[in-house]
């Protein structure tokens, strides 16, 4: 099933995102992790890249697969292009197509000393543009609704995301935010520059002050100053900041789900506690009756 097909329906989506365990021990817990999620009914899973290594027995795709024939829900591999070449490119779309998968996230990919960059795909659309003529997936892209860390400003923004709808992503999944204003903002400039690719809100549930502060400073999202009050408040009471965290969550996503969205995307950390307790928190409101 191509992801693009879901937003041609009368309904909003439901997706979560997950990433390859570590070790084998952390392996064998993935299957409880991915048990309790696709009991919540999502509409795809995308799985994160781990850069480096080839297309052999990668974890992104191994993931993908158990998700896609163990879980019966439907995959979304992250796949970036700045570490690989060409060749390197066709042999993950080979293994892709082998597998049966049929959707991918095109990436740039964040800068990584320690994985030397390549020339051949300077950007998520070089990606796009070089395997669509040549493959049958259903491309998604990234947004960034506060601005990628190295865009120069809102206009550039816009004007490379245009590139990357043009070159053929068919559905926009956000970078996570905190305050769901810049998220609106950005949907209007979408629709004024004629991008008619749904957008898709990242949430990104906070539980744990430390690992939030880290997340944050890699993606350049913004702590408002409501959320950074609730982070100073609770970030050395691990129960209140739990539910204070999921409630914050929950509370976006409702504000989110009263508005013209088709859909709620979760970066679940793996936590499936969590991301259970935010879609019983919106489940009519997600669907209502």
């Amino acid at each position: 099933m191509f992801i693009s097909d879901i937003y041609k329906k009368d309904k909003r989506s439901l997706s979560f995102e997950v990433f390859p365990p570590y070790g084998e021990t952390e392996w064998k817990k993935m299957d409880d992790t991915l048990a309790d999620l696709c009991e919540l009914n999502p509409d795809f899973i995308s799985i994160v890249f781990i850069p480096g290594g080839s297309s052999k027995g990668n974890r992104t795709i191994e993931l993908a697969k158990k998700i896609k024939y163990e879980y019966h829900v439907e995959p979304v591999v992250h796949l970036p292009s700045l570490f690989y070449d060409r060749e390197e490119i066709d042999a993950f779309a080979k293994t892709l197509t082998e597998a049966g998968i049929q959707n991918v996230l095109a990436l740039r990919g964040d800068r990584n000393p320690e994985i030397p960059e390549k020339d051949d795909f300077q950007h998520a659309s070089d990606l796009i543009s070089y395997l669509k003529p040549k493959s049958e997936f259903c491309f998604m892209g990234a947004c960034y609704p506060e601005c990628h860390q190295e865009s120069e400003d809102r206009v550039s923004e816009m004007l490379n995301l245009r590139k990357k709808v043009d070159a053929g992503a068919e559905v926009l999944l956000s970078q996570f935010f905190f305050e769901n204003e810049p998220f609106f903002r950005f949907q209007e400039d979408c629709k004024i520059a004629g991008m008619q690719a749904p957008v898709i809100p990242g949430i990104l549930p906070v539980v744990d002050a430390a690992q939030s502060r880290k997340m944050v400073s890699m993606c350049g999202a913004a702590f408002s100053q409501r959320f950074e009050r609730m982070i100073s408040k609770y970030e050395y009471n691990k129960e209140a900041m739990f539910d204070a965290g999921v409630s914050y969550a929950i509370s976006q996503c409702i504000d989110l789900l009263t508005s013209d969205i088709r859909g709620i995307h979760i970066y679940t950390m793996n936590n499936a506690v969590v991301t259970r307790k935010i879609c019983e928190g919106i489940g009519t409101v997600l669907c209502p009756a």
